[in-house]
């Protein structure tokens, strides 16, 4: 007789990357940890002076380094309106559409793929956050002007919704936190869509974009004054921590569902006996044969018997 394959469901990913992710219950969670980095990017503001520290101490090890990319990409994009405007709107524009982009195209287009690329940009975030509460940066563009930076944003900001404070609309500055430089998550948010682009699109197109977004990214967030060379290595590193962490913590958000679902499943399920008899001296249903006169197990001692007979007899 054949036998019959079990398939195992609660092996460790298989129930979760088996299933389609649904919506009702992404994007609550994502609005959540959206929310939760917003309020904690606010409030993790830190002291004037410590941030302008912080925002030397860089500047003098990119010297120490001979990096300085930042100074002329900020005198091109002052000097060149066709290039510091759409500098500027590209800044305060893209993070908010091309990520959630990439992961509506993910949720559709890959599903199986989803959940990893969700938890890895939602760890990634949340270690962001933890740098900007423990290193409070100045960006270039409120340094003194001694340092010769110009924040762009201010200067065109007649063209777009943005004021003098960053990018957030005008009259909303005082909302957002305006030392979160480090690590730069424009930068870090750019990587993670030009990774999932180059690893799940087909077209050579989309390979392209995969590229070429991260590195405008970069050159933007550099040219409009708003970050470091180093803030957005720290951008980097920030995704390949996340990265590094999407694993285990998958595996264990895998176990503590699944304990949670057995221990749920014993509590709904009644307990049954097997092999009693009962007050008439019945057996229960499972035991009998498949003719039902007689218990199904003896069939089977009296087949190996025979069969264990014979091949003494030989």
């Amino acid at each position: 007789m054949a036998r019959t394959q079990v398939p195992q469901t609660n092996a460790p990913h298989a129930r979760v990357r088996g299933a389609r992710p649904r919506w009702w219950t992404e994007l609550p969670l994502i609005a959540l940890v959206y929310a939760a980095y917003s309020a904690g990017r606010l409030l993790a503001r830190g002291d004037e002076s410590s941030a302008v520290d912080h925002g030397l101490a860089i500047l003098a090890l990119e010297k120490r380094l001979r990096l300085n990319a930042e100074h002329p990409l900020n005198r091109l994009f002052t000097e060149h309106s066709w290039l510091g405007i759409p500098a500027d709107f590209a800044y305060a524009s893209l993070h908010y559409l091309v990520t959630p982009a990439v992961l509506v195209w993910l949720f559709r287009r890959r599903p199986v793929r989803y959940w990893a690329a969700r938890t890895w940009l939602m760890l990634s975030t949340l270690i962001g956050l933890i740098g900007f509460t423990l290193l409070p940066t100045c960006p270039p563009r409120l340094l003194a002007a001694s340092h010769g930076f110009v924040d762009t944003m201010a200067q065109y900001s007649s063209y777009g919704w943005w004021g003098a404070e960053a990018s957030a609309p005008r009259g909303l500055g005082g909302m957002t936190n305006q030392f979160a430089a480090m690590p730069s998550l424009h930068v870090g948010w750019a990587l993670w869509c030009g990774v999932m682009l180059w690893r799940y699109g087909r077209s050579r197109l989309t390979r392209t974009v995969a590229v070429a977004y991260p590195l405008l990214t970069t050159v933007v967030v550099m040219g409009t004054a708003n970050h470091y060379f180093l803030d957005a290595v720290a951008g980097a590193a920030t995704m390949g921590a996340g990265l590094l962490l999407t694993g285990p913590a998958m595996r264990l958000a895998d176990r503590v569902k699944s304990r949670f679902s057995v221990a749920t499943s014993a509590a709904r399920s009644p307990v049954v006996s097997t092999g009693c008899e009962t007050s008439a001296g019945e057996r229960i249903p499972h035991q009998r044969g498949a003719d039902g006169s007689g218990p199904a197990h003896a069939e089977g001692a009296d087949s190996t018997a025979d069969d264990g007979a014979a091949a003494a007899a030989r």
